[in-house]
């Protein structure tokens, strides 16, 4: 009975999983044919674009964390049987998001000095505040297309993120080709014209988005626009309290990766592309993970709503399995493939040399990648959110970074600076760290004594 209660949920976690596994790869896409197409049409609006995308990935995080506070909330009231409740619960969370989005655009007229702040050339300076200034436009409709997406995966529907994710993968390279290099009466605008092609393409995912939600037979019973609820300032602030660690999280994560390039920066050019190289594959690699902890914080969230917390455990144990016997078989795929993977991204030797030795500490990170995540996710699930936060902060920024640090720059421990590797060699210390840690919560907050806020 046990092993069929296992292979159900494990069944029901993949099927979740692969729609957002394909959606988070095509979101990858659509940054792969920025840089690319802005580089095609000249290297400094490339890296202008560069520029743009580094200030403005950490406000689109920080609204996609707090959307992500709402899959648990309403796959606990599906699971309850509690439909009159989603379409509230949905609305409050709704307006949190949107004012969230509405309040970072309201930083328009300040994109001038944000970006002065960043030390750059005049000539990337004009392109990098257009850029700017087109996303934080689309912050609103971004907002509330996060808000609607998370909507439908709280419900189970995940290929419908999936699809609308292609169809903004070809209208970002549509409207890139339109905005970047011009055509008809339409200006060529290069690498501004990429941030106006982004912005384009988040209101199209969000009119997508709308379309299904209003009119898909499957959501009808769920009654989202029928009725409109007034704010609940108290629910509101709940969504806010389980949301903001989500968002802090990831906040921190993609902080952490940034400043680990900036402290690479004294070793030269080569070894930055080098640690790029290995840093680009392993975020490829980890949106298997992080698609099956995207997909168990649902599950969870749905069994606790029926109260069945022995098969919301098991959902848990499914999925960190699933996770590691994956992270397991892309970490081998990373040590045999090597020379391939390399060759992909450059031809210079010196960064292959480099690159070449980065990636077997990618290939072990994977691992440690695949169990933390998971976990992270199952306890979001469990609406543990302020505990998963503290954990991973401690683990990255307490105890992952100082350790890359003495490594990568100190002489402390070895007889010379490893550079990069000791940075990786920290990044595998940290998550490590953070999946233990995590794992540790997990059967904590599992035990039938623990209470969790609802």
């Amino acid at each position: 009975m046990n092993k069929k209660r296992f292979l159900l949920e494990a069944r029901d976690v993949l099927k979740l999983a692969w729609p957002l596994l394909i959606a988070q790869i095509t979101q990858m896409l659509m940054g792969v044919s920025d840089t690319i197409m802005a580089g095609r049409y000249s290297a400094t609006d490339m890296a202008a674009v560069a520029l743009g995308f580094s200030i403005t990935i950490p406000l689109l995080c920080f609204i996609q964390g707090i959307a992500l506070a709402l899959p648990p909330i309403i796959s606990r009231l599906q699971g309850n049987k509690n439909l009159a409740g989603i379409a509230d619960a949905s609305q409050q969370a709704g307006y949190l998001v949107f004012s969230v989005g509405v309040v970072i655009t309201a930083f328009i007229p300040f994109v001038s000095n944000i970006v002065s702040m960043f030390p750059m050339a005049p000539e990337l300076y004009t392109i990098t505040v257009d850029y700017v200034t087109y996303v934080l436009l689309a912050m609103p409709g971004f907002a509330l297309y996060q808000w609607l997406r998370n909507y439908c995966e709280g419900l189970g529907k995940t290929k419908p993120t999936m699809t609308i994710t292609v169809i903004g993968l070809m209208a970002n390279i549509l409207g890139n080709y339109l905005f970047i290099y011009g055509a008809g009466p339409i200006p060529a605008m290069g690498g501004a014209g990429c941030g106006a092609a982004t912005a384009i393409v988040i209101y199209t995912m969000l009119i997508a988005t709308v379309i299904y939600v209003r009119f898909a037979p499957a959501l009808k019973m769920y009654r989202l626009f029928d009725t409109l609820y007034r704010p609940n300032l108290a629910v509101i602030h709940r969504t806010f309290k389980m949301g903001l660690p989500i968002a802090m999280t990831i906040l921190f994560e993609v902080t952490l990766f940034s400043v680990i390039a900036l402290l690479l920066a004294p070793f030269g050019a080569t070894m930055v592309a080098a640690h790029q190289v290995a840093l680009n594959f392993s975020a490829l690699m980890f949106m298997f993970p992080m698609s099956i902890g995207m997909a168990v914080a649902i599950r969870i969230g749905y069994r606790i709503g029926q109260n069945n917390h022995r098969q919301a455990k098991i959902a848990a144990r499914s999925a960190i399995m699933i996770g590691f016997f994956t992270s397991v078989c892309t970490a081998t795929f990373t040590l045999s493939a090597k020379a391939f993977i390399i060759g992909l991204y450059t031809s210079d030797e010196a960064v292959y040399s480099l690159a070449n030795a980065l990636l077997i500490y990618a290939a072990l990170f994977q691992l440690s990648d695949a169990v933390q995540v998971i976990s992270a996710n199952a306890l979001r699930g469990y609406k543990d959110t302020t505990a998963m936060f503290i954990i991973t902060f401690v683990s990255y920024w307490l105890i992952g970074l100082p350790t890359g640090v003495i490594l990568g720059r100190t002489q402390w421990l070895t007889d010379e600076p490893m550079a990069a590797a000791g940075f990786w060699i920290g990044l595998f210390v940290g998550l490590s760290a953070a999946a233990i840690m995590l794992g540790a919560r997990l059967l904590y907050i599992q035990r039938p004594s623990a209470r969790v806020a609802s």
